[in-house]
This record gives structure tokens, C-alpha cells and sequence, in this order.
């Protein structure tokens, strides 16, 4: 069998939404782990999780934020994967539905959907066609922690099954289900969720394999002229689509006015977020980062402007706060290893 590889070329070029996924995406995880969280308000902390963001199809979400509800989707144990897959009918995830039960037959719709996967996940979680008489689709997601990793590629996998089956009008039981992850005490979950003949753990990748017949069955909903329209459309939101703010951008932007204004203190740009210098630490610990380093990243990116726009190393020095030219000399050599004249030109 051929090793697995996009079929649809070259990866395009990095986007600002590479990193987000889609607000329908989240929403569907957000509403699945609220029927099953007692704490609302652990759902509530998370970027990206209201209604009122969720509810245009041009925002884009932190992947990061996917990422933890799937985390706290994942407390409930093997399984809870299926019970997304189980609140997802056609038309939930949108124009990606659409397109992945469009076309003449499954391996030609989900080959012609491949280069749009970006409009549901990021662009560094993994989709691959491999065609080989069947059809096997397989996934890799980014997310490190095994068991919740375990969650996801069970949604996928089940999600994918969802719709061949919905697409082509046909009991589809797939030819062989993989996963990575070990194998569970308790499999009776996936066994009737998939109704596979062969389900393989332990496996080089995560992946769900149609037979022949399945795959290049002629689909219900066949309409060239309707897959154009859906192509079309969806070039225009991974055009248009945008970021929403992460939670660091506004602290971000207050630092860099304080440091425009020259007073790059935390008390300083504590008040201009309205808050005591206590919080903005906690907050910026919750986002795994630190008042200091965020000070030294700012301080890096602007002094390698003003070198660059011919300012002397005195005036960086004083703009940016340091007590003298030699501080700067030396943050200089801890960023780059170069004084601040070799800095400019890195």
C-alpha cells in the first residue's frame, strides 16, 4: 500500500488562521462537554467560548481553545469522542460538510474537499487520503496528551463514518478502523459505534478504511454545479475569515504603548488594563508566560526597529526603559549573542 500523503500538492502558505479552528467546531464541543461539566464556568474561562463569538462563520477560534475542551471532554474517558460524532449531523460544521458529501462518489468528494480542511481545523492537524481499491482516511491531531488525543481521533474517525453514510444513503460498515493509542479495558463503545470488522489498536496512525464498493459508490447528493458554488464559497471564507483577539493581545497592546510612552513598568501597564499588578501576573502565569518575559520579547522586537531606523544605542536605551546603554548591551547579547549594532541586522 502507498504511503499516506495529501493529494493536493504543495502546502499552501502559512495564514494568521493556521493556528484556529472553525466557531462551528467549537460550539459543537463546547455544547457536548456542557451536557457533561458540572463547572459552567470552567467552559466560561476558555477564549472563544461564547455565543456571541460564535455565532459568525468569518471568526476564527485560538486552536488553543479547542484543544482545552477537548481536555475536559476527555475527564469522561473512552467514548466521549463518539458522543460529538453523535451531535453532529449534515450541516453542523457548514460548508465543510457539504463539501465532503458533494460529488460524483466519497473518494472523489473528500479528495476535492482535502486543500479546504482549513476551513474546520488548523492547518497543522493532519488529513490524509490514501486510495488503494478502498478509500482510508486518516488524522493526526497536535494535541500531546495521549488520552485526549484518544478522544479526538475517535470523533474524527466517527465523523468521517457519519458522513459516508449520510453521503452515499448506505449502511457503511468501514473495512478496518486504526488507532494509536492503546487499546481499552472497555471497547463494547467503539465496537458498535464503528461496526467494524477489524478494529486495530496500537496502530501507526489513526485512520478509518471504506471497502471499494463504499467508496466509489455514486453519491445522493452528486451536483457539480452545487461542489463548484461550495469551492467557491469556501475559498472566500479562508480568504475573509480572521482571529478573534487571544486573551494576551490586549495586555500585548498595553505594553507596547507603555513602552511608546516610555514607561514599560507593570504597575504602569496594570492601569491601563484596569487592573492591580497581583492579577495581570496571575493571568499572564495562566497563559504560561510571565510579566518578564514579555517585557524582554517587546523589548527585543523594538529594539531591533529603532537600531534599524538609525537610532543611537543611547536613545533605544532610554526609549525603552533600560537604566543605561550598557543594560541594553547586555539584553542584547542574551537575545542574540551579538552587541546591539549586530542586533539591527538580525
Amino acid at each position: 500500500m502507498s504511503a499516506p500523503a495529501p493529494l493536493a500538492g504543495a502546502p499552501p502558505p502559512a495564514r494568521p488562521i493556521d493556528d484556529t479552528a472553525s466557531t462551528q467546531l467549537v460550539r459543537l464541543v463546547r455544547d457536548v462537554v456542557s451536557l457533561s461539566q458540572p463547572d459552567p464556568v470552567a467552559i466560561a474561562r476558555i477564549p472563544g467560548t461564547d455565543d456571541a463569538v460564535l455565532g459568525g462563520e468569518l471568526h476564527r477560534i485560538p486552536l488553543t481553545s479547542l484543544v482545552r475542551l477537548w481536555e475536559l471532554l476527555a475527564r469522561n474517558g473512552r467514548g466521549a469522542g463518539l458522543a460529538v460524532a453523535a451531535a453532529a449531523p449534515l450541516g453542523t460544521l457548514a460548508t465543510w460538510d457539504y463539501l465532503v458529501t458533494t460529488g460524483p462518489t466519497l473518494a472523489a468528494a473528500l479528495r476535492a474537499a482535502q486543500p479546504y480542511h482549513r476551513l474546520v481545523t488548523a492547518a497543522a492537524e493532519g488529513f490524509a487520503l490514501r486510495e488503494d481499491g478502498g478509500l482510508t482516511v486518516e488524522f493526526r491531531t497536535t494535541a500531546g496528551d495521549p488520552a485526549v488525543a484518544a478522544v479526538i481521533n475517535e470523533y474524527v474517525l466517527a465523523y468521517y463514518l457519519r458522513r459516508a453514510r449520510e453521503a452515499t444513503g448506505r449502511a457503511v460498515t468501514p473495512a478496518q478502523v486504526s488507532f494509536a493509542g492503546p487499546a481499552p479495558r472497555e471497547q463494547s463503545a467503539l465496537v458498535d459505534a464503528f461496526g467494524a470488522r477489524r478494529i486495530e489498536f496500537g496502530a501507526r496512525a489513526d485512520s478509518i478504511t471504506f471497502a471499494p464498493d463504499d467508496a466509489h459508490a455514486p453519491l445522493t447528493r452528486a451536483d457539480p454545479a452545487l461542489a463548484h458554488l461550495l469551492r467557491d464559497h469556501a475559498d472566500l471564507v479562508l480568504a475573509t475569515a480572521r482571529p478573534i483577539p487571544g486573551p494576551l493581545d490586549a495586555f500585548r497592546a498595553a505594553l507596547d504603548a507603555a513602552l511608546d510612552d516610555g514607561e514599560p513598568a507593570l504597575p504602569a501597564v496594570a492601569r491601563r488594563l484596569a487592573t492591580s499588578p497581583r492579577t495581570l501576573q496571575r493571568r499572564l502565569a495562566a497563559h504560561g508566560t510571565t510579566w518578564r518575559q514579555e517585557l524582554d520579547l517587546a523589548r527585543h522586537e523594538r529594539a531591533r526597529a529603532l537600531l534599524a531606523g538609525g537610532r543611537t544605542t543611547a536613545a533605544v536605551a532610554e526609549r525603552l526603559g533600560f537604566t543605561d546603554d550598557r543594560a541594553l548591551r547586555k539584553a542584547s547579547r542574551r537575545w542574540r549573542g551579538v552587541s546591539p549594532t549586530g542586533l539591527q541586522h538580525r
